[in-house]
C-alpha cells in the first residue's frame, strides 16, 4: 500500500464550472505507478467547488452555471454575509450544495472515469483567484 499527498494550485478562472482534469493531472505523475487505488481531491475554499460532470459538450457547464445563480441568485434581502460583496454567500451555498471533495478510483495508472465524465471546478466567486486542492493517492503500485 502506498500513499502520496500534495497541494495543487489551480490556475484563476472566471465564475462557471470549468473541466480541469488535464490541470490535475499534469500535477500527478505519480498517479501512473498506481495498479489499483483511489485519487482523493479537496479543495481548500468555502467558495468553490469539486464535482464530477459531462465532459464532452461544454454546455452542460454553461447549463450548470445557469441553473445555480437561479437556485441560489444574488443581492437577496435575507443574505446578512456580504463583506465580500454581492457573490460572496451565493457562493458559500453552491459550494455547500455541491460539495468540497471527490474520490476517483484508479485503474493500471489512470483515472477510472465514465467516457463522458470529467472533473469540474465549480468557481462561484466573479474573481475567485488560485484554487488550492489536495490530492491524496492511495493504492497498491504496479509491479
Amino acid at each position: 500500500m502506498s500513499w502520496h499527498q500534495t497541494v495543487i494550485t489551480l490556475k484563476p478562472r472566471a465564475r462557471g464550472f470549468h473541466l480541469i482534469d488535464d490541470e490535475l493531472l499534469t500535477h500527478l505523475p505519480q498517479l501512473g505507478c498506481y495498479k489499483v487505488g483511489l485519487l482523493h481531491l479537496f479543495i481548500q475554499h468555502t467558495s468553490a467547488s469539486l464535482t464530477i460532470n459531462e465532459n464532452a459538450d461544454p454546455t452542460v457547464r454553461m447549463d450548470m452555471e445557469s441553473h445555480f445563480n437561479h437556485f441560489v441568485p444574488q443581492n437577496q434581502s435575507y443574505y446578512r454575509h456580504d463583506y465580500e460583496g454581492d457573490d460572496d454567500m451565493p457562493a458559500h451555498i453552491k459550494s455547500s450544495t455541491l460539495g468540497c471533495e471527490v474520490t476517483i478510483p484508479i485503474y493500471q495508472g489512470a483515472l477510472k472515469l465514465g467516457t463522458w465524465q470529467g472533473i469540474y471546478l465549480g468557481e462561484h466567486r466573479d474573481h475567485g483567484g488560485p484554487r488550492n486542492v489536495v490530492a491524496t493517492l492511495q493504492g497498491q503500485l504496479l509491479d
